[in-house]
């Protein structure tokens, strides 16, 4: 079905978790009360375990006390709504969209730390581009994993796509050069390049993935035309430091949130817009190669407080 399908279903089903545990013991909590600032500070504090952040969960916690100091807010029963409304607000309006070159092929750079999904996340993007029609070729530039390799391996098989890979322990880059020239040469769509799953802390294997992004450049014309950044949703604060380290070091234009099925801490995605400028595009919000939605602001917070 592709990247450009209705999302709201699918949304609905990988936010159960989220729904069935913060957002009914919220409506639980709300219902038939009046709001004071004991239920307030309750409020908040189920904010902060669904992980919406500090500074997210700040500003809808003013937003509540203001609106109640002015009348406009007395049942707990509306104080859903009010967090519906706010949080559909918080998102800036921003291009979502995947880039893709004028003229093919357009590489996508991926990365992202080691768990975070991302090799899964690879699948799932090159699922979706194969669904709407395009062409995919797949670079294995983690080197330095035999198993990285072979489960890319397993599932180019699997999808029907190409796939370059180099020498166990040899340059990643040398990986990418190859890669994009077979993408030129075999007329592919979309190359997506892996890149060994990277510590934020170390400085030197940031400096390879800039080396991986270069040669890219060089072989295909304003190349990489996307840097997508996978983030484990199940990881927390982990993944707010993640999307700060890699913005910063590694050019990243958008991130790929894995694994948002696997957690009651949807509000995850909150955090990570307070934490970053950098848009969230896609999101896993399930386990096979379908699997994979865009990110629509809107649809998100209706999906996490659907009945």
């Amino acid at each position: 079905m592709g990247l450009f399908r209705s999302v709201l279903g699918s949304l609905k089903k990988g936010l159960s978790r989220t729904r069935e545990t913060f957002v009914a013991q919220l409506r639980s909590m709300l219902t038939g009360r009046t709001l004071d600032d004991a239920l307030i500070k309750d409020i908040e504090r189920r904010l902060i375990e669904a992980d919406v952040g500090v500074v997210a969960t700040r500003q809808l916690i003013e937003g509540i006390r203001g609106a109640h100091k002015a009348g406009t807010l007395s049942k707990g029963e509306d104080v859903l709504e009010f967090l519906k409304s706010e949080l559909k607000a918080m998102w800036p309006e921003q291009d979502r969209a995947l880039r893709f070159a004028a003229t093919a092929p357009t590489v996508i750079l991926v990365t992202g730390v080691n768990g975070a999904g991302k090799t899964t996340s690879i699948a799932k993007l090159a699922a979706s581009l194969k669904a709407d029609g395009r062409t995919v070729l797949l670079g294995a530039c983690d080197t330095f994993r035999a198993g990285a390799v072979r489960q890319l391996e397993i599932w180019a098989d699997r999808l029907g796509v190409e796939l370059v890979k180099g020498q166990q322990g040899g340059d990643p880059a040398s990986v990418a050069f190859d890669a994009c020239s077979a993408g030129v040469s075999r007329g592919v769509d979309v190359v997506i390049l892996d890149t060994a799953g990277r510590l934020q802390t170390q400085a030197g294997l940031m400096d390879q993935l800039s080396k991986i992004a270069r040669v890219a450049g060089k072989q295909v014309d304003g190349a990489p035309h996307e840097t997508l950044l996978v983030l484990d949703a199940t990881s927390g604060q982990n993944a707010l430091r993640q999307a700060e380290s890699f913005g910063q070091a590694a050019g990243v234009t958008g991130i790929m949130l894995s694994k948002l099925d696997g957690t009651a801490r949807g509000g995850i995605v909150v955090a990570v817009r307070t934490a970053t400028d950098i848009p969230v595009k896609l999101v896993g919000v399930g386990e096979t190669p379908d699997d994979l939605e865009p990110f629509d602001p809107d649809a998100f917070v209706d999906a996490m407080f659907a009945e």
